[in-house]
């Protein structure tokens, strides 16, 4: 009898079919993620299961799934939404897909400095609503972004990545925050390691890299904000959770910042109801940094090697 894996969700073919090869496999058939009821039920027997970042993977479901779960393979980067202590505990491996979405999640960034920057959003709601009426010498004026300041908050791939394509692109300044000293960025790029503080009252973009953690939970919060430039555009492509989202929304509003853009909030979705999907001067993005067919096709062939190594005992090609 073939051992069995469980998808939380459809993703691209290649890493189905590689997995198809070796396991019978159970993917999740709707959009939506499975509620909780129905992801311990598919979860039982399993081998394996490959996961989102939208599925809470601890404890109670690992019981779920029983003795026979040897692997997590998590379709994305980050894995917070996995209870790693416990998995290794029970001697369960956990994986998730680095450095294949670098340059995706990079590019969105950008798109997202230049959205924000030049009003990209009201100027295609305007054009949409019929309200184009005249070319207009006071109208939409946005934020130049030659020779401006660049803050990377997290200087790892994808912050690197970024800051390759604002200070050669565009010749700004680079300033960034890390937990040590980056020499080849700061010889490649003339960066500069610098406080929290200081990037923020200094820089014109700030650029969200960090991972989530209780060190990092809102870390941009009203403190934070007061600090920035009246200007200044933030970005996050990182985790929702790394913005007080409230607080952010008083500083849009009332013009403290000049614009922000995001592709990740907290929650994901956002509520209907949010305030932040009012604001001209915020640009949402329904987390699509990875959305591109060759970085989503890399993912998926990633996490079934992940599984299929685990399933057959040995350490997994891309392990937390």
């Amino acid at each position: 009898m073939r051992k069995r894996i469980f998808v939380t969700r459809a993703i691209p073919e290649p890493g189905i079919q590689l997995l198809r090869e070796h396991f019978d496999v159970d993917v999740w058939p709707d959009p939506l993620p499975p509620n909780r009821e129905n992801l311990r039920s598919r979860a039982q027997g399993a081998v394996g299961l490959l996961t989102l970042l939208s599925d809470q993977v601890d404890a109670d479901l690992m019981d779920a799934a029983g003795p026979e779960l040897r692997g997590i393979a998590n379709y994305a980067v980050g894995y917070n939404n996995i209870d790693v202590n416990e998995a290794k505990r029970r001697s369960i491996a956990v994986g998730n897909t680095p450095d294949v979405l670098t340059d995706a999640t990079a590019d969105i960034a950008i798109g997202l400095v230049l959205a924000a920057a030049r009003h990209f959003q009201q100027g295609i709601l305007q054009v949409r609503a019929l309200e184009w009426r005249t070319w207009e010498p006071l109208g939409l004026l946005g934020q130049d972004l030659q020779g401006k300041t660049l803050g990377i908050i997290g200087m790892g791939r994808i912050g690197a990545a970024v800051a390759r394509r604002l200070v050669r692109g565009w010749n700004m300044k680079l300033v960034y925050t890390s937990r040590s000293d980056k020499p080849p960025i700061d010889a490649e790029l003339g960066g500069r390691r610098v406080h929290l503080d200081e990037l923020l009252s200094t820089s014109d973009i700030i650029s969200l890299h960090t991972d989530l953690n209780p060190g990092t939970k809102h870390l941009i919060q009203r403190d934070t904000l007061a600090l920035m430039k009246r200007d200044a555009i933030l970005v996050n492509t990182a985790r929702g959770g790394v913005v007080d989202q409230d607080a952010l929304y008083e500083a849009l509003r009332s013009k403290q910042i000049f614009a922000a853009g995001l592709d990740v909030t907290d929650p994901e979705p956002l509520p209907s109801d949010s305030s932040l999907r009012q604001l001209d001067n915020c640009i949402i993005l329904p987390h699509i940094g990875s959305a591109t067919f060759d970085a989503r096709n890399k993912m998926s062939i990633m996490a079934a090697n992940n599984l299929i190594a685990a399933a057959n005992g040995e350490p997994m090609p891309f392990p937390v």
